[in-house]
C-alpha cells in the first residue's frame, strides 16, 4: 500500500481525464501539512456537494486505506471506480483496500483490470505480484514484481517489490538469489524490519552465522515489538550458544505471542540448555497443551469441510433440510469458515427463513468485506424477501 503521504504526489488529474475540483486539490495541500482530519472533512464536504465527484472519493478512500480503515475505503473507492471508469489509479487504490480484507480474487480482479487501462502503472504490477505471490501463482508473480522492480527503482515501493520477488525465490528455494534481493531491499530501504528479518533466515540458511545475527539483531532494533522478529533472533542466539541473551529474546516473543509453537520450542530448548529445568519443563507443558488445541482445530476444519462436501449433496438431490442440518453441524466446528457460512445462509434463504438466512449473509459480508459475489447475493436475497425481514 502507498505511504499517505505519497497521495499528495498524484497529478491533479485521474486516469479518464478527470480532473480535480478545487476542494480535492485543496485537500491534498491538507494532507502535506499532515492534516489529515481536515483533508477528510473537505473531502466529505466536497462529495455531499458534489456526489458525482469521482477524484473526491477516490482520494477519500485512498485516505482510509491508509489508515488501515479499508472496510471504510470500501465505499468511496467503489463510488470512484463507478464514476471513473478508465481509471487505472482507482482501480487499484480498490484492490489494495480488497487485498487488505483478504478478498484476493477481488483484488486481482481490479490489479489486473489497472493494467489493462495502463500497462505502466508500477504499483498495480507490484500489487498484482503480491496477490500472486500469496496464491502460489509463482511464475506469474516473478513476471509482475520483475516489471514493478524495473519501473520504481530505488524508492521505497521499489524496496518492497525486491523484498517480494525474495519470498518467491524462497518459495522456489532459491535461497541465494533471495537473498541478493533481501540486500537490495534493505540497502533501499534501511529502516525495513521485515526484509532485515527475511534477511537473516536466508543468511542462516546459507550458513552466513555471523550475517543472519546481525540482520535478526538489526529488525528487532527496528520493530522491537515484533514478536516473529524476537522469535527468530532469539532462536539464533540459542543455536549460536549465547543463551542467556536467547532466554530474554524468547520471553519477550512468548508475552507479545503465548501461542507460537517456535517460539515455545527454542525458549524451553533454551532454559533446559541454561539448566532450568524447572521452568523448562513448565513451557514445555505449554507447548503441548497448544499442539494438542492445534490438532483439535485442525480436525474440527477436516470434519466441517466433510460436513460441507455432505451438505452439497444433499442440495444438489434436493434434500434442504437435510443440507442444512449438515452445514449447521459444519459451522459449529469451523465458525470462521465463511465458505460454510454462506452455504448455510443460501440454503436457509432457499428455505425461506428470511431473517436467519440474511443474518448468516450479512456475517458472512462482514467477515469478507467487499466480496463482489457476496454482496450480489445480498441484493438478489433483499429483492426477494418479503418485507420486514430484514431491518
Amino acid at each position: 500500500m502507498a505511504l499517505l503521504m505519497g497521495l499528495v504526489l498524484v497529478a491533479l488529474t485521474i486516469g479518464g481525464g478527470a480532473a480535480e475540483s478545487a476542494k480535492v486539490q485543496a485537500a491534498r495541500k491538507l494532507l502535506a501539512q499532515g492534516k489529515t482530519e481536515l483533508a477528510a472533512r473537505a473531502l466529505a464536504e466536497e462529495i455531499h456537494d458534489n456526489p458525482a465527484d469521482g477524484p473526491a472519493y477516490l482520494l477519500l478512500g485512498e485516505m482510509l486505506n491508509d489508515a488501515n480503515r479499508s472496510s471504510e475505503a470500501m465505499e468511496p473507492l467503489t463510488n470512484a471506480v463507478r464514476l471513473l471508469p478508465d481509471s487505472a489509479e482507482a482501480h487499484n487504490a480498490l484492490g489494495e483496500a480488497l487485498n487488505n480484507l483478504n478478498s484476493l480474487s477481488a483484488a486481482q480482479a481490479e490489479f489486473e483490470k489497472a493494467l489493462q487501462l495502463d500497462p505502466n502503472l508500477p504499483l498495480a504490477h507490484l500489487n498484482l505480484g503480491m496477490v500472486l505471490a500469496e496464491t502460489e501463482e509463482l511464475s506469474r508473480a516473478a513476471e509482475q514484481l520483475d516489471l514493478a522492480i524495473a519501473k520504481l527503482g530505488a524508492t521505497q515501493d521499489g524496496a518492497r517489490a525486491h523484498y517480494l520477488r525474495a519470498k518467491v525465490y524462497t518459495d522456489l528455494s532459491q535461497v541465494e538469489r533471495a537473498s541478493a534481493e533481501l540486500h537490495l531491499a534493505v540497502k533501499i530501504a534501511p529502516d525495513f524490519a521485515e526484509a532485515w528479518s527475511d534477511l537473516g533466515e536466508a543468511r542462516k540458511t546459507l550458513l552466513d552465522d555471523a550475517g543472519a545475527l546481525t540482520a535478526f539483531e538489526r529488525a528487532v532494533a527496528l520493530s522491537p515489538a515484533d514478536p516473529v522478529a524476537l522469535s527468530r533472533l532469539g532462536n539464533e542466539l540459542y543455536r549460536q550458544g549465547k543463551l542467556k541473551r536467547a532466554i530474554i529474546e524468547l520471553e519477550k516473543a512468548d508475552h507479545i505471542n503465548p501461542q507460537d509453537q517456535t517460539t515455545l520450542n527454542g525458549l524451553q530448548a533454551a532454559l533446559r540448555a541454561d539448566g532450568q529445568t524447572a521452568r523448562a519443563n513448565q513451557i514445555k507443558a505449554r507447548l503441548v497443551a497448544v499442539l494438542r488445541e492445534r490438532d483439535r482445530n485442525m480436525q474440527n476444519e477436516l470434519s466441517a469441510v466433510r460436513l460441507s462436501s455432505e451438505g452439497a449433496k444433499l442440495e444438489k438431490a434436493g434434500d434442504l433440510k437435510g443440507a442444512l442440518d449438515k452445514y449447521r453441524q459444519g459451522l459449529q466446528l469451523a465458525p470462521d469458515d465463511v465458505g460454510i457460512r454462506v452455504n448455510l445462509a443460501i440454503t436457509l434463504l432457499r428455505l425461506q427463513q428470511w431473517k436467519e438466512g440474511l443474518s448468516q449473509l450479512a456475517e458472512s459480508m462482514r467477515r469478507r468485506p467487499g466480496d463482489p459475489e457476496l454482496k450480489a447475493a445480498w441484493d438478489d436475497a433483499l429483492r426477494q424477501a418479503p418485507a420486514g425481514s430484514w431491518p
